[in-house]
């Protein structure tokens, strides 16, 4: 009977036969929820459990919106330069060096065209992973590329906002940024071309006050943080105590700043179901 019966004490296997359990197989929320990760894949990188929207980057959003994850990037090389040779910690040029390995991005937005529900869409995404999601020069161009490109071939704009602000390595010239991608929305309105604004977490500084804000519907994910100033910096300015809630999606929404809330899995038929709808073009099926 000793198959079932300990006939040692103490551990007997060998530390080289011992084995690990490989990183990444777990996912736990914030609210404490462990999900398996594969399960938190096929959910749209959303926890079953209790609905927490994880934060992901454009490569998943493209997965997402253009079909059968088929898109042409634009101006995919693009990189920033380091006119005012900023150093802080760091070098300027070294910390883009860093982001660009560690993510295998060029910077914090990709932009591409491609078939959404079996139409043309222009999308430009932002990732957080790089330096926070901070709008630099960049950024500010491959945004107003993207927009010239939906402009000229009279495409649908979608812009998923997910950032810290505007980059202060690069000071005045990232400021600038607001009003270069403010004025060419501002020719996409007068050209009737539709522009989506895709608040996610965090959308804050610098993108709040322009072109996250600037859409013909501004949209978000359930729980995402949205506002300018930080809850802290805004309780320290006021001197008062901030409501529940103060700056989520939701609170955004119930204040007038947001036009609805979607789950993630449901958002490529909502913003094509709004396309269609203000295009007045027939109402199309799902494509996956």
């Amino acid at each position: 009977m000793a198959w079932f019966k300990r006939t040692k004490k103490g551990i007997s296997t060998p530390t080289e036969e011992k084995k690990d359990i490989p990183k990444g197989l777990w996912y736990k929320s914030p609210t404490g929820k462990v999900v398996d990760a594969d399960e938190l894949e096929r959910n749209f990188h959303v926890s079953p459990e209790d609905g927490y929207h994880v934060r992901v980057g454009s490569k998943e959003y493209f997965e997402i919106f253009f079909d059968n994850n088929k898109f042409k990037e634009l101006d995919k090389n693009l990189t920033s330069k380091d006119p005012l040779g900023f150093e802080d910690k760091k070098k300027y040029v070294d910390r883009l060096k860093d982001a660009q390995a560690k993510t295998g991005l060029k910077d914090a937005v990709r932009t591409a065209v491609g078939k959404s529900n079996g139409a043309d869409l222009v999308i430009a995404c932002m990732d957080f992973s790089f330096i926070g999601g901070s709008m630099g020069s960049v950024v500010g161009e491959k945004i107003a590329r993207a927009a010239d490109h939906a402009l000229k071939n009279n495409i649908p704009f979608l812009l998923i906002s997910k950032s810290g602000g505007a980059r202060m390595m690069e000071a005045a010239l990232s400021l600038m940024q607001l009003a270069k991608t403010s004025s060419k929305l501002a020719q996409l309105a007068d050209a009737g071309i539709p522009y989506i604004s895709l608040c996610t977490d965090p959308t804050t500084g610098g993108t709040t006050a322009s072109f996250a804000m600037l859409g013909d519907i501004n949209i978000s994910e359930p729980g995402a943080l949205i506002g300018f100033a930080g809850p802290r910096v805004v309780r320290d300015t006021t001197g008062k105590e901030l409501p529940d809630g103060f700056q989520t999606a939701e609170f955004v929404l119930e204040h007038g700043f947001l036009d609805f809330i979607s789950h993630r899995k449901d958002l490529k038929h909502k913003v094509n179901l709004y396309l269609d709808l203000i295009l007045n073009r027939p109402l199309r099926e799902k494509i996956a």
